[in-house]
């Protein structure tokens, strides 16, 4: 069960009580979401299990609550620049809100105690192999839309392309998926979602993806976080001392993302999500140095085979492609 209700004094005493490495944690994680534009709870929860020894559950809820905090931020800047997409907002969120609340009573039917951890632990393995897999999709489509370029297929500019024809029943199954993901282990909000809207709206454009995806994920993370404050473990320590870290993180981290080669970082967390979806699914050392070195060796001969197949150069960047008349 989730913790009383807070006090002012027990918010000022949490304020006053920061964890300093805690702090640099969210720090870093913060920097990484501001560089990357991948969603922090694929980063945050493993390293408070992994790196901390918190307990899954009361890292996930804790996460979940600092990340309903941050969330606005960026999807008020989406928000203002028009590249949002209001009526997929709202199906998406017609099905991610009650799933989302959902999957913590779905966490919270495993028992308590040690199961109930056990349970958040393989789960979140699962997520996070589950966001690998979603940023190796979303990444391949990428190419793909630049090959097309390359090839005299580029889309049409925002004012010529018709408009966009909504399907209710598949983006709310979308939103339903994504949000029972994400309330049972934080993760998937800012990976499985956006691509399963990639794949389903290929009209959109990279901007209208993103601000659609972070408008749409603060109504699921905040159902998901009051449900891991009603029912979850929600330590307002531990989340106050994240969001000390990530925030300042994230406002550096974008303002940077134009100078740092986001590219690199994004295979280089696609490995350390790897590895630690493995350990917290239980993998040996052994099986986890052998599972990584395979991902670090054929991992970029697989995608230069990729980009050489679409007519692409097998390193470097993509000749843009000649838009206009």
């Amino acid at each position: 069960m989730g913790q009383p209700a807070l006090s002012p004094a027990s918010f000022a005493d949490a304020m006053l009580h920061v964890d300093g490495w805690v702090a640099l944690a969210g720090l870093v994680v913060g920097f990484t979401v501001g560089l990357t534009g991948m969603g922090g709870g694929a980063l945050m929860t493993p390293i408070l299990v992994l790196f901390f020894k918190i307990q899954p559950l009361a890292a996930v809820s804790s996460d979940l609550v600092a990340a309903f905090v941050m969330k606005p931020i960026g999807g008020a800047v989406h928000l203002r620049h028009g590249t949002v997409n209001r009526s997929l907002v709202g199906w998406l969120a017609a099905g991610s809100v009650p799933a989302a609340f959902a999957g913590v009573l779905v966490i919270r039917s495993f028992g308590d105690g040690e199961a109930v951890q056990n349970h958040v632990k393989m789960a979140l393995g699962g997520a996070l192999l589950l966001a690998v897999s979603t940023m190796v999709v979303r990444a391949f489509f990428t190419l793909r839309q630049r090959s097309r370029a390359l090839g005299g297929g580029a889309e049409a500019p925002a004012g010529e392309r018709g408009p966009l024809v909504v399907r209710p029943g598949a983006t709310m199954a979308v939103g339903a998926l994504g949000g029972l993901v994400v309330g049972m282990t934080s993760v998937g909000s800012g990976s499985l979602i956006i691509v399963t809207l990639l794949v389903l709206y290929p009209q959109l454009t990279a901007a209208e993806l993103v601000g659609t995806d972070l408008v749409q994920a603060v109504p699921l993370v905040g159902s998901a976080a009051l449900g891991h404050v009603l029912f979850g473990d929600f330590h307002l320590g531990l989340t106050t001392s994240l969001l000390a870290g990530s925030i300042p993180g994230v406002y550096v981290g974008a303002k940077v993302s134009a100078l740092a080669p986001a590219l690199v970082v994004r295979r280089a967390l696609a490995i350390v999500l790897t590895a630690s979806a493995l350990k917290l699914l239980g993998a040996t050392n052994t099986e986890l140095i052998a599972a990584v070195a395979a991902a670090a060796l054929a991992g970029p001969l697989a995608w230069r085979r990729l980009r050489t197949l679409h007519g692409l150069p097998a390193t470097g960047p993509a000749p843009r492609p000649a838009y206009g008349p």
